[in-house]
């Protein structure tokens, strides 16, 4: 992985939580201040609730990629050190999924005209379910190559004896 690549991906991690920490913190001015009166359309105190929470999914996975960046560039993301930051992107982005099936079911009492909103809000977290599950068949990989990289140091090691 190059230089560039890295400095940017990073660039970008570090804006992403950036901004998930001023969300985060005025969501929090919001339900400490009281300064937002509700209008009784939305229930407003949960989904600020559900956005703090749903920002820090979002900021764990964002702190696990910037591990693994860190891994692959010093060459040592191929072993088990690696697995906790994968499944903690993947408890990220479950977490997420289930942060956005709770704004649905407090989004379905409005939608009663329009019940498709709930349904393809409900499809957007089965697709967000269908990325963690993407991200553990990476973990697959990362297993295998792991394995590999293991017995290949054991057949170096074998033919170093032999030499």
């Amino acid at each position: 992985m190059g230089k560039l690549t890295v400095h940017a991906l990073r660039a970008v991690l570090v804006v992403v939580l950036a901004g998930t920490v001023f969300v985060q913190a005025l969501m929090v001015w919001a339900l400490v201040s009281g300064s937002d009166p509700e209008d009784g359309s939305l229930p407003l105190t949960p989904l600020r609730v559900i956005t703090i929470v749903g920002m820090v999914s979002v900021q764990v996975a964002l702190v696990c990629v910037w591990r693994l960046v860190t891994m692959v560039r010093r060459g040592t993301v191929f072993s088990d050190a690696a697995f906790r930051y994968v499944d903690g992107v993947i408890g990220a982005i479950v977490a997420a999924a289930l942060v956005w099936f709770a704004v649905t079911v407090i989004n379905a009492p409005g939608q009663r005209d329009d019940p498709g909103v709930t349904v393809i809000m409900g499809g957007i977290g089965v697709a967000i379910l269908g990325v963690a599950l993407i991200v553990l068949v990476l973990r697959m990989l990362l297993a295998q190559a792991v394995a590999r990289d293991v017995e290949a140091a054991q057949m170096q090691a074998e033919l170093d004896e032999v030499i």
